[in-house]
């Protein structure tokens, strides 16, 4: 194929590409009815109502120990749901995974049950265990454990699977046994990426359990809903900068680790 009809394909395909999404667009707008110069115009009268609103006030910051202590709770239940998931999931990797799996059987029950949990929300987990545990911590603890779980797995069986079949079959080929082929060879190859990709769950998972916590009534995200209910909009702003700092400081820490361990 010559260069100027391989551009001049690509140039079609990107114009057809662009006009396709511009009237799924239009033909969204026209069903829902929303009308586009009205959404834009309240834009400035949302920002100034907010900044009218969300200033936390004396009574507000008066609140500040127990909004710590339920974010201090929240912070915990995602970082327990996923570090205990990773653990989790990691063993289902090395059963999924086509390097170390102990049998070609056991790759695609091991992949189907990572897509399964990964592909079901956290809110859908969460209203779905409601009717087992209620509203408590539990609640939160699984529904973050459940999409942790299956994330965890299918990275991990990606990440595996890149270290290769080579290093494996060199220690097969002195007599190694199963165990000690992924505790010598699979584990510390691939080990910087897997605690990257730990510590990136560890981040979402804080922002998911606020919403969580909406779902479940517990933790920060119970005490957000609650106050802004009650028309408590400072108390709420301050849950909303309560969790964005420890959120940043959080990323902060973790970015700092992958830069050393990476």
């Amino acid at each position: 194929m010559q260069p100027d009809t391989f551009f001049r394909r690509r140039r079609i395909q990107s114009a057809l590409f662009f006009i396709a999404m511009v009237a799924i667009t239009y033909g969204g707008m026209v069903l829902t009815q929303f009308d586009l110069v009205q959404g834009l115009s309240v834009i400035p009268r949302a920002f100034a109502w907010g900044i009218a609103n969300f200033v936390p006030d004396e009574r507000a910051w008066a609140r500040l120990p127990r909004i710590l202590e339920k974010l201090q709770e929240t912070v915990l239940i995602a970082v327990a749901s996923s570090t205990i998931a990773s653990i989790f999931g990691l063993v289902l990797a090395l059963l999924g995974a086509n390097t170390t799996r102990p049998h070609p059987w056991f790759s695609l029950p091991a992949r189907a049950i990572a897509s399964i949990f990964r592909n079901i929300d956290v809110s859908v987990w969460a209203l779905i265990l409601l009717f087992s545990f209620g509203q408590s911590g539990f609640t939160g603890f699984f529904a973050l454990f459940f999409v942790t779980f299956g994330f965890i797995t299918r990275v991990m069986v990606e990440t595996i699977d890149e270290v290769g079949i080579e290093p494996v079959e060199a220690l097969r080929a002195t007599g190694a046994g199963y165990t000690a082929i992924i505790s010598q060879s699979v584990i510390p190859a691939c080990l910087p990426q897997l605690i990257s990709w730990v510590l990136y769950m560890i981040e979402t998972n804080i922002r998911s359990a606020t919403l969580v916590g909406i779902l479940t009534g517990t933790g920060v995200g119970f005490l957000f809903d609650l106050y802004f209910k009650n028309f408590s909009y400072g108390s709420a702003s301050l849950v909303v900068l309560a969790t964005v700092a420890v959120v940043l400081l959080i990323e902060t820490v973790s970015n700092y680790i992958r830069r050393t361990i990476l």
